[in-house]
């Protein structure tokens, strides 16, 4: 099937007749760094913001002069562009990540016409290559506050895309936001995650060694090893009653439940909810957990503690107050809160607040990412709630993201059977690197943070 909303951006999945998908959707041809390499001819009915670039007077001013600032800025970053004619731009030397243009002035008019939205979408089309995506991303990423000259940034509200209306996080869009990343088939994720089914972050313990070439065998326990800590700093054991806000494949519920805590958890994917159900009667917890098809601001009862891993991104900006409210309301007295947030740094995330990226639209829609100081801020101001601690693991994440990447390309031809196409690939590859570079550069973190409501120490 093709998972459409309602600007027309798609899935890019399509449901062939009985035994794979329709003919044409099965990548056919792979780059020499195993990206499904993006077909000449590209559907626009799934793909409408990626088939054909911007064209007109308007498309061509702006992406020359998009043109003329990108080659401003890379000329002073550690890569190497490589452009058709031979030319090449950057400071990198011999082992610089390199990004090989193939049709720069099409790459030009998709930046000129929507920002680094345009970045993504040249690469989903297959404008150009890099020798390694997420070191070239990296770059871009830590040089994101000067590659567009400040005035210019101040204007960038004027004519970069703002945020479709439904795709706010108000209660009645939150379902579908979910469901156009969540529910793309839990066979896709399949196919990139470990046994655990985790989602997020793990975390690595000493023993699989240098975090930049931790093994794939060590990523199923340091998934456990995350879980185990949360479930620690919020105190679940024994009867506890407790509530999980994003049950994503059950993992933190089955092993909250082996603890003989008794579980509720939420989540608004039905396909997350489907398997996690499937996996927690298979164990045997059938009695102690419940997984729910519920917004998380409709919880009711009380719990001695609160569980939320990598969820609160997809709140949104606005709604911060009220997911502390609601774990604040339904949270006894005594009772413990540890949530796992990507965080970024508070004045990029004030910068950023209003943008529409890429990643809004591709991936997660509705989504945006906090600050730790917006965390104290808002719990502070709203809530009885206070971080009492708290622990950053970015480079575990980076490791994480590896991992899933190099999974993930090794499994193309599975997820192109799926149907899949090239396109949908390339994005997902994107999105991946994309992510890791956020870490490795350190423009993202990853926090486990406690919460109580111990009076302060005098």
């Amino acid at each position: 099937m093709t998972m459409t909303d309602d600007n027309g951006t798609t899935a890019g999945r399509v449901e062939g007749k009985a035994g794979g998908p329709s003919a044409g959707h099965v990548p056919a041809a792979w780059g020499a760094t195993g990206v499904p390499a993006s077909p000449a001819i590209i559907n626009p009915d799934l793909w409408p913001g990626v088939a054909q670039p911007p064209s007109g007077l308007k498309a061509g001013l702006a992406g020359r002069t998009a043109g003329l600032l990108f080659r401003g800025a890379v000329k002073r970053l550690p890569l190497r562009v490589e452009y058709p004619d031979g030319s090449v731009l950057g400071t990198g030397g011999p082992e610089a990540p390199v990004m090989t243009m193939l049709r720069p002035d099409a790459f030009e008019a998709r930046i000129g016409d929507n920002g680094l939205i345009g970045l993504g979408e040249s690469f989903m089309a297959g404008d150009w290559e890099a020798s390694d995506l997420a070191a070239l991303l990296e770059v871009f990423a830590a040089s994101v506050d000067t590659l567009i000259p400040m005035p210019l940034q101040k204007l960038r509200s004027l004519y970069l895309p703002r945020t479709p209306r439904q795709e706010r996080n108000a209660e009645q869009n939150t379902r579908s936001n979910i469901s156009r990343h969540y529910d793309l088939s839990n066979d896709l994720f399949f196919n990139f995650l470990d046994s655990t089914m985790s989602y997020s972050s793990a975390l690595f313990p000493e023993k699989a060694g240098p975090l930049s070439t931790v093994a794939w065998e060590f990523l199923a326990e340091a998934q456990r090893a995350k879980i185990d800590r949360l479930l620690d700093k919020a105190g679940v054991g024994e009867g506890t009653r407790l509530l999980e806000i994003g049950t994503g494949w059950g993992e933190l519920a089955l092993r909250a439940a082996a603890r003989g805590a008794t579980v509720y958890s939420v989540t608004l994917s039905s396909e997350q909810q489907a398997l996690a159900q499937e996996r927690i009667e298979d164990a045997g917890f059938a009695d102690r957990v419940t997984v729910a098809l519920q917004d998380y601001r409709a919880v009711e009862g009380e719990y001695d503690a609160v569980v939320s891993v990598e969820m609160i991104e997809a709140v949104g900006y606005e709604y911060w107050p009220i997911y502390f409210q609601t774990i604040d309301r339904v949270l006894a007295p005594g009772g413990k809160v540890a949530i796992q947030a990507i965080t970024m740094p508070h004045g990029r995330m004030l910068a950023t607040r209003n943008a529409y990226t890429w990643v809004h639209k591709y991936i997660f829609p509705g989504g945006f990412l906090p600050s730790v100081r917006a965390i104290e801020s808002v719990t502070q101001q709203h809530t009885t709630l206070r971080v009492r601690e708290r622990m950053g693991m970015g480079d575990h994440y980076a490791a994480t993201l590896r991992l899933w990447e190099e999974r993930f390309l090794s499994r193309s031809r599975e997820v192109g059977e799926l149907g899949f196409d090239a396109v949908f690939q390339r994005m997902w590859l994107f999105y991946l690197c994309y992510s890791r570079a956020g870490f490795q550069s350190g423009y993202l973190d990853v926090q486990q943070i406690v919460l109580d409501r111990r009076e302060a120490q005098l």
